[in-house]
């Protein structure tokens, strides 16, 4: 199944690089950055947070793609009942570009991840989002094999997004679980940066089992850390760390 075909007429080959999150820490825990060419799993801490989840891949997507190339967010019918329309202000408000993002709405499970295929085999996508509800025995070892190798050979990143669901063993190269957080208050009460606390469950190689808590810059499209409430500072490998608009989304079913 080919979900945008006429991106995929050239091919532009994209060297594994990572993306420097703007937090320190995170970034040295993760060797620079999130591999991009990578698969990264993203889940709700509880139902309650698919919205942190969402906001969590979108912020990430509106980061690793910039404004020059094209975002794909492929959903499940279920994933688009249970979790409402994806607004191009809402993209917009995130620091996206709406005008170079496509969603992707399939019938099931198993074609989500046939069509996460397609789209990873297309390099001129700067990143691909999967959202799936609930489980989905469809996602075994050797199908996140197969996705884990066509990010690699495309150097197009893949975000499975998955709500209502446990961890199971992949291939992915990180495993994350997210939880919404409170946000600073602002002056007139205006509505606070988006916050998230996160966990890194699993890396491929290197540290796991460390929280954050982060903001997201919009205009800058990073995240700034903020103190968790009666946490440890996580550190790097070697030691202590020191001290845009409107537009529409298009739509393919």
């Amino acid at each position: 199944m080919r979900i945008v075909p006429a991106l995929c007429d050239r091919a532009i080959p994209l060297e594994r690089r990572r993306w420097a999150s703007g937090a320190v820490s995170l970034d040295a825990a993760l060797a620079g950055g999130l591999a991009h060419g990578a698969v990264h799993e993203i889940y709700a801490a509880e139902v309650a947070d698919a919205a942190a989840a969402a906001g969590f891949s979108a912020a990430l997507m509106a980061g690793m793609t910039g404004q020059v190339r094209t975002s794909l967010w492929l959903r499940s019918r279920r994933a688009a009942r249970q979790g409402g329309s994806l607004q191009a202000s809402g993209w917009a408000e995130l620091g996206g570009t709406p005008g170079r993002g496509l969603v992707g709405i399939v019938p099931d499970a198993l074609t989500l991840l046939r069509a996460a295929v397609d789209a990873l085999h297309c390099p001129t996508l700067g990143t691909v989002v999967a959202e799936s509800w609930g489980r989905m025995p469809e996602l075994d070892l050797t199908a996140s094999r197969r996705l884990a190798l066509a990010a690699e050979k495309s150097g197009t990143t893949l975000m499975l997004l998955r709500i209502e669901a446990d961890p199971v063993p992949s291939a992915a190269e990180t495993r994350w679980s997210v939880a919404s957080a409170p946000s600073r208050a602002l002056a007139a009460n205006a509505p606070g940066i988006p916050t998230f606390d996160i966990t890194l469950l699993r890396q491929r190689s290197g540290p796991s089992g460390m929280s954050w808590r982060l903001e997201w810059d919009r205009d800058q499209c990073i995240f700034r850390e903020t103190a968790l409430p009666g946490a440890v500072v996580p550190v790097s490998f070697g030691g202590p760390v020191a001290d845009r608009a409107g537009g529409a989304m298009s739509q393919v079913a």
